[in-house]
Parts: C-alpha cells; structure tokens; sequence
C-alpha cells in the first residue's frame, strides 16, 4: 500500500516551476500535493497527482527529467496533536522521517493528509495500522 510520489527535475531559473505546472494543467492532472526543494543549480518538485500514469506520460513527451518514488500516504486527524501522535508511532517504530509534507483533501476537513519518506515503508504503515492510524494508498488519493 503506497501513494506514488512523482519527483520533477527543475532547473533553478524563473519559470522553471511553472512550464510543469502548465504542462499538467494542459494534461488535465489535478495536483494533490506539491513540495518544493532547492539547490543552487536545480529544483525537486515533488508531487501526488491524481493521474501518475497520465502526469507521467505527459512530463516524458515534454523531455522533464523524473522520478516515481513510493511513499506513505497517512490520514492524520485534524487537531492538536494529530501529527504527534503518527510522529510517536513512526519514532517507537523506529522510522526515520527522511522528509514530509502536508495537504488538506476530500470533502470534510476532519483530516489531513501527510506523505512520509521513511526508509521502510511496509513496516511504518504496519505500525500506523496498528495502533488504528489510517494509511491511504493512491487510488485514496485519486478519488479525493
């Protein structure tokens, strides 16, 4: 069970960013979540799509450089604490958190959505389920 991260290539230059956001515009690819990373040279624009194999296809035909990485997708209740409690899960798991980040999604707003790097994913979505935390996977995701 997993969400499926596409991981855009970018050069660091204005416009950059944009000439990928109107390429799944055009493609009809609704963004579910987007993380921005820099360095001096380049960008990652990590992204859940609702399409991947559509925002695939699209970012191949326009010569983008990418990647589609498995992540953890995490319901997480919308209130204080919710997120320190998957993060004690995680921790006592022994899961390292490489890198998160957050989106709001569906129609109430009981919940959001965070997507974890964590080395091994099967066994921290194992401990999430265990301890009664929702994972979602990306057809979830999909239909959000």
């Amino acid at each position: 069970m997993s969400v499926k991260q596409i991981s855009v290539f970018l050069e660091n230059k204005p416009g950059a960013l944009m000439g990928m956001t109107d390429l799944l515009a055009a493609s009809k690819i609704d963004m579910r979540a987007l993380s921005l990373a820099e360095a001096s040279d380049f960008g990652i624009a990590r992204v859940i799509v609702d399409d991947v194999y559509a925002a695939s296809d699209a970012l191949k035909e326009a010569g983008f450089i990418y990647n589609i990485t498995p992540v953890l997708g995490v319901c997480i209740p919308d209130e204080p604490g919710g997120l320190h409690q998957v993060l004690q899960v995680l921790n006592d798991a022994g899961a390292n958190v490489e890198y998160m980040y957050a989106f709001l999604g569906g129609p109430s707003a009981e919940h959001a959505y965070m997507i974890f790097r964590v080395q091994d994913r099967k066994a921290a979505a194992a401990a999430l389920r265990a301890k009664g935390i929702k994972v979602v996977d990306q057809e979830h995701i999909s239909q959000l």
